[in-house]
């Protein structure tokens, strides 16, 4: 018989007040899809930043004076090296080549001899691609003996580093204010809803009914909102991004790919602000506002 009562009062809204019912369902809407939105574009920048680290190489060159055995044990050095994914060696031969399909140009033809040195590239671990790894790898190779110079693109690192760092601190007090502000719309759209129904709170207390038995069939109706919501906004994201999937270039559109369960998420953090909004505005309401009634 509870149960009943708790579906059909949770149910109810939707009939007796349907334009707060309405309204508290555009807000949730609303509310997710600027959350949705800020996490893809979190999700999507932080793909940027580790596409860009994925591009750092580090590149060491030998002496010219090193034999094939020199080189395989500074390579065989090199790659022991903590932080070291993967070395590649490049001989004098294949570095030539290289320049030539970059520059178009073929050395042989400027100049009488080969002057590009043999090199090592080297590939770097995941959590040594950034500025302090990359530096830690780079003073390593660096006390090599056979090695004569290593590059690479410190000030990138530095930058991307240091942006990294603001970003994040940016992008954590923008998420927190959009989810207190969200949380915030939600329950006062509900109250509305809720203090309609004030004079029936009010009889229900006066004949004994309990907070919880009072309390259920809001945070019934706050969980179908959230749910209807939910579903609203990632229909509405889904359809933007699947508009600007068509639109954009092949090598942007690996930033905007969203992950089919992403969108279930969406739905679930509808019926979470449901339910917070609902149990906030009717345990602030059903402890203040009928009591004074």
């Amino acid at each position: 018989m509870q149960v009943t009562y708790i579906l059909r009062e949770g149910f109810s809204g939707f009939k007796r007040a349907k334009l707060s019912t309405v309204a508290a369902i555009m807000t949730i809407c609303i509310s997710l899809l600027l959350l949705g939105s800020f996490s893809i574009l979190v999700l999507n920048a932080n793909s940027i930043v580790q596409s860009l680290r994925e591009k750092v190489e580090m590149e060491a060159f030998l002496g010219d004076h090193l034999s094939p055995i020199e080189v395989s044990i500074v390579r065989d050095s090199i790659a022991s090296l903590p932080g070291v994914r993967e070395v590649r060696y490049i001989s004098k031969e294949q570095a030539a080549t290289i320049f030539k399909e970059e520059f178009g140009e073929d050395i042989h033809r400027v100049l009488d001899f080969n002057p590009l040195p043999a090199s090592i590239k080297i590939f770097l671990s995941d959590g040594y691609k950034t500025s302090r790894g990359a530096a830690s790898v780079y003073n390593a190779v660096k006390q090599i003996k056979g090695i004569d110079d290593v590059i690479y693109r410190k000030t990138l690192l530095e930058m991307l580093d240091r942006r990294a760092t603001t970003f994040l601190w940016l992008i954590f007090g923008i998420g927190v204010f959009i989810t207190i502000s969200s949380v915030f719309l939600v329950a006062n759209t509900i109250r509305l809803a809720i203090y309609a129904k004030r004079k029936i709170i009010k009889t229900m207390k006066l004949i004994g009914a309990t907070r919880s038995f009072i309390r259920w069939p809001f945070v019934l109706e706050g969980l179908v909102q959230g749910l209807v919501g939910g579903c609203a906004a990632a229909g509405i994201l889904f359809l933007v991004f699947e508009y600007l999937a068509e639109w954009i270039s092949a090598e942007l559109s690996d930033f905007v790919l969203i992950e089919p369960i992403y969108y279930g998420a969406i739905v679930a953090v509808g019926c979470v602000l449901g339910i917070l909004g609902s149990a906030i505005s009717i345990r602030r309401f059903i402890g203040t506002a009928v009591v004074h009634e």
